[in-house]
């Protein structure tokens, strides 16, 4: 008996070990409280999240590292509460209470720091007073630093430029770059940037050995940038499968960024964006004068831009399409007739 429940011990600790192991990549170290330890425990996440949502890394660091006390204040410790939100009305998850502008507030609770930053950027990509930072270069700090207080972000008038000042003194900006590549204006398109280079690398979270620190991957030399977001131009031998291997993309990335079905079909010389389109295209780029045969959804393609905020910026109902000649505004809405 007694051996037949050291043997269940045994498996049990060797599964539960295997799982930990298996979640190494995602669940960062602890830092000890300095910033450089800070930063390297969490600067994998920070990148891994500017990737899903655009939100700069230099400034999710920033702003965990002030939220959080580098790691041991009560709430990131208490509650793995890396950037001290509160409940809210949206918030349906485990809470703590804690003292901030008034006594015994209520904030969220998260079972990782992972899960932190994650419900970090969820929470500025889907609250709509922060929707206008998201118009911004993915490398202008300074701007969101500044959009953030704002929005309201935090109380404290001196925020932007405590955000700022972490940025600079640790050199944080260097991980809003992670793709390093060429310039070269595509032919074909004066909007795109092509991001073909042979040094070309893209800095991703490392594996189970190593968490928090970079390792580098070589990007497909077919990637290329409109309007700030990477794309890709579909070739005939080219499947669903294929690309989300070869782009590391999970199934429902490429369908929701570029606003189509789950089930739908690849067709040679489509554009596919990596990233989610923006609200309005880049400057310079203000009015687009439709083709023949030309729709909408064709247009925010060309131009990197959502469909939704096309036809709000042209007063055009959901469906309607523009005949040859008519002008479509790209970044400010259509002036009144």
């Amino acid at each position: 008996m007694l051996k037949g429940r050291f043997f269940l011990v045994f498996v049990a600790c060797t599964i539960l070990y295997s799982c930990r192991a298996s979640r190494q990549a995602i669940t960062p170290v602890t830092p000890t409280g300095s910033a450089e330890d800070y930063i390297e425990a969490y600067k994998g996440l920070a990148i891994s999240e500017m990737k899903r949502t655009g939100i700069p890394a230099s400034i999710t660091l920033a702003q965990g590292m002030i939220e959080s006390g580098m790691g041991k204040g009560s709430l990131a410790v208490e509650a793995n509460n890396h950037f001290g939100i509160k409940c809210h009305d949206t918030w349906y998850g485990p809470t703590v209470r804690h003292d901030d502008d008034r006594r015994n507030e209520c904030f969220r609770k998260y079972k990782s720091a992972a899960e932190s930053f994650r419900d970090h950027s969820d929470f500025l990509k889907n609250t709509p007073r922060y929707s206008f930072l998201f118009n911004l270069s993915s490398t202008d700090f300074k701007a969101w630093a500044r959009g953030l207080r704002k929005a309201g972000y935090a109380t404290n008038p001196d925020y932007a430029n405590m955000v700022i000042d972490k940025i600079e003194k640790y050199g944080l900006y260097k991980y809003d770059k992670p793709v390093m590549a060429g310039g070269a204006d595509n032919n074909q398109n004066p909007n795109v940037r092509n991001l073909r280079s042979p040094d070309t690398v893209e800095m991703v979270p490392a594996g189970p050995k190593s968490e928090g620190v970079i390792s580098f991957r070589t990007i497909p030399e077919r990637v290329q940038e409109n309007n700030r977001i990477q794309f890709i131009i579909v070739t005939e031998n080219d499947s669903r499968e294929k690309l989300e291997k070869e782009l590391n993309l999970l199934r429902w990335e490429l369908p929701k960024y570029n606003e189509l079905e789950t089930d739908f079909i690849l067709k040679p010389g489509q554009i596919l964006y990596l990233q989610p389109k923006r609200d309005k295209a880049e400057a310079g780029k203000e009015i687009h004068l439709a083709k023949e045969g030309e729709n909408m959804y064709m247009i925010s393609q060309i131009y990197g831009v959502k469909i939704k905020k096309l036809y709000l910026m042209n007063r055009m109902e959901d469906g309607t399409q523009p005949v040859a000649g008519q002008k479509i505004w790209l970044r400010n809405t259509k002036p009144v007739d």
